[in-house]
């Protein structure tokens, strides 16, 4: 027969039981605990950029595209239609002042410039012809006037003679009033002929000065023409680096057309381009700030284009330390020109995760060693902070590197 098992082992062995499917159920949680863990998507803390939220001071700037240029630059331009005969230099070659650069055919300049030295000679002689001439005929008139004064007082005196010959009873009349007559036309005669000398006279003089004036306008001409001539003898006009050279021998090159580049390459400025939407934020006398790679280079804007070209408007600035060994003509920078500041605020490293002001996600570091994703309000910027408006702390630390690969992950865990 079989016995009845005591009560006190069933209860010991129901424990067992329980206390076996416990410790299954245990390892079996740490098993998937450790399996999630692992399974969850970490990134390593030496891989990302942290940036600690603080309070402070931010210039507010506006970024530009720039490049840098020669502080001076000249652009020589053919002053007349020819061809190139001899090229004396190449790009980049030092020049010195009155450097020969090439040469241009001037023969048939040189002739046009004879020709009119030829006609400056006869205008002189023109000149001088119209003087004597005049001299002449007013040294006619005051002649002839001098012999009308003559003729006149030779009739007065007739007509004294008439009339006292008449006051003794042996003149008549009608010869005291043909005397008389003949005075009166004598008279208006000399008055007709110092009219005629003193109208002459302005004519003439009024004349001379026309013919004066011509040849002043001609010797002016004549000058540009032999300024004209004397720039076609291409030299540099000051000590520089030749940057370019129409080095193309025979080749036809039309007045005004570029030839060569003298540039100052031991100086230089930056021309910057900017959104006309901001335009307003650009003004001459603003801070601005270059960088090229990790330098910075503080300088000022000195010019705005006025007008908008493309949706674009240029200006450029005058750097504080023009002549630094990073700047190269040609090379593109970045360019933040400051128009605003802000003090006390909350502000975050800028990097390339900001692109204006708005509502990002960004990873923020929390205490159990992990990423949280968080929706943060940023404002405005320069090239250093941007101004967290809310979302964010003083003493968090918040990813600024690129973490584009997660961005469908709300947290991350952090990996040494």
């Amino acid at each position: 027969m079989d016995r009845e098992i005591p009560k006190e082992v069933r209860q010991r062995e129901r424990r067992k039981r329980l206390m076996r499917y416990g410790i299954g159920i245990a390892i079996i949680v740490i098993v998937v605990s450790v399996l999630t863990s692992l399974m969850r998507t970490g990134v390593k803390e030496k891989d990302i950029v942290f940036s600690t939220v603080d309070q402070g001071t931010i210039e507010v700037s506006v970024s530009a595209s720039g490049r840098v240029v020669p502080a001076f630059e000249e652009i020589i331009n053919s002053p007349i239609s020819t061809r190139i005969l001899e090229v004396y230099k190449k790009g980049g070659d030092s020049v010195d002042v009155g450097t020969p650069l090439l040469k241009l055919d001037l023969q048939s300049a040189e002739t046009e410039y004879r020709k009119q030295l030829d006609e400056e000679q006869m205008r002189e002689y023109q000149l001088r012809q119209l003087r004597v001439n005049n001299e002449t005929k007013l040294k006619d008139l005051a002649m002839q006037i001098k012999v009308s004064e003559m003729k006149l007082n030779r009739m007065r005196v007739e007509l004294r003679n008439e009339q006292y010959l008449d006051s003794l009873g042996s003149g008549t009349t009608d010869k005291v009033r043909q005397a008389e007559l003949s005075v009166n036309v004598a008279q208006l005669e000399l008055e007709q002929l110092r009219q005629q000398y003193a109208n002459e006279q302005e004519v003439l003089d009024a004349e001379y000065k026309v013919q004066e004036l011509e040849l002043s306008i001609f010797r002016k001409s004549l000058a540009e023409t032999r300024r004209t001539l004397e720039d076609a003898q291409v030299k540099s006009p000051r000590k520089a680096i030749l940057t370019y050279i129409n080095n193309q021998i025979g080749q036809q090159v039309g007045q005004g057309e570029q030839i060569a580049i003298i540039s100052d390459l031991s100086r230089f400025k930056v021309e910057g381009e900017i959104a006309d939407t901001y335009g307003d934020r650009v003004a001459a006398g603003g801070k601005a700030v270059v960088k090229i790679g990790r330098e910075q280079l503080v300088g000022q804007v000195s010019s705005v284009t006025p007008l908008s070209k493309n949706g674009v408007i240029s200006f450029a600035v005058q750097l504080e330390e023009a002549n630094h060994p990073r700047l190269r003509s040609g090379l593109k920078t970045d360019v933040y020109v400051m128009n605003a500041v802000k003090e006390d605020v909350l502000r975050l490293a800028n990097a390339s995760y900001y692109v204006g002001r708005g509502e990002y996600e960004l990873f923020v570091r929390t205490g159990a060693g992990e990423l949280e994703k968080r929706k943060v309000l940023l404002g405005d910027s320069n090239f250093e902070y941007v101004e967290v408006v809310s979302g964010l702390e003083p003493g968090e630390q918040v990813v600024v590197s690129d973490m584009s690969q997660y961005k469908n992950r709300k947290s991350l865990k952090l990996k040494q």
